[in-house]
């Protein structure tokens, strides 16, 4: 991945974890309207979804396909309590987890993030899903975490960029 998207990515998660310290506890717990998520729990999501991720990035690199298996979000999210959770504690542990995704995100040789990889499940796992029947590779899943991240963090934060 360039040097230049991965310093973004970092830049990103850097600014994004300190405006996220700024938040009382208790407007974190919030949820935005009623039936949603409120900032912990999205924010216990995207630590759902780094972890996964992290697998699927670092097996990817030791095989010919993009298939890997699933996760029900509702589940886990209400499964290890993130509303009960305080919010520094989770904003490290996104924080810490997406910096070294990062890191591991731009280890990956150039040669593997290209690879053409016809057989995935990208059409269920990826935020923006691939066609079944479509080549991809896993710089465009590695780059469709870093947008569903950004879509999610852009409703704990508001829309824009954090500054």
């Amino acid at each position: 991945m360039d040097p230049e998207f991965t310093a973004g990515f970092s830049e990103y998660v850097d600014a994004s974890a300190a405006r996220m310290r700024t938040m009382s506890d208790a407007a974190a717990a919030a949820p935005r309207k009623p039936g949603a998520w409120s900032p912990k729990q999205i924010v216990g999501h995207l630590i759902d979804s780094a972890s996964n991720n992290h697998q699927r990035f670092v097996r990817a690199q030791f095989t010919d396909d993009l298939v890997f298996p699933g996760y029900e979000q509702e589940a886990w999210v209400s499964a290890q309590r993130y509303q009960e959770a305080a919010w520094l504690d989770l904003v490290g542990l996104w924080h810490l987890f997406n910096l070294h995704l990062a890191r591991v995100i731009e280890a990956i040789p150039r040669s593997v993030r290209e690879k053409s990889r016809p057989r995935h499940n990208l059409h269920e796992l990826a935020w923006r899903p691939v066609p079944q029947n479509e080549v991809t590779t896993l710089e465009y899943f590695m780059r469709d975490y870093v947008a569903h991240l950004k879509h999610h963090l852009a409703q704990v934060l508001g829309r824009g960029r954090p500054a």
